[in-house]
């Protein structure tokens, strides 16, 4: 029986691969997102401070939204 490596995530409805193991940090490193961005995993809003701590799931559905400007 093999052990799997890597879990798939959607980041903005997109399918990623990352290492069993990833973290919050690491999708967003992986996405490539530049600041100013919030993010939620599962619809529930996760704070800058613990995106090195937030562990990710198989199947988790990450959303890193920029703000918009303009009046």
């Amino acid at each position: 029986m093999s052990e799997t490596t890597t879990i798939r995530v959607l980041i903005n409805q997109a399918p990623h691969d990352l290492s069993v193991g990833a973290t919050l940090a690491d999708a967003v490193q992986h996405a490539g997102i530049q600041p100013p961005f919030a993010a939620a995993v599962n619809l529930q809003f996760v704070p800058r401070t613990h995106y090195a701590k937030h562990s990710l799931n198989d199947n988790d559905h990450i959303e890193l939204i920029s703000p918009i400007t303009g009046g």
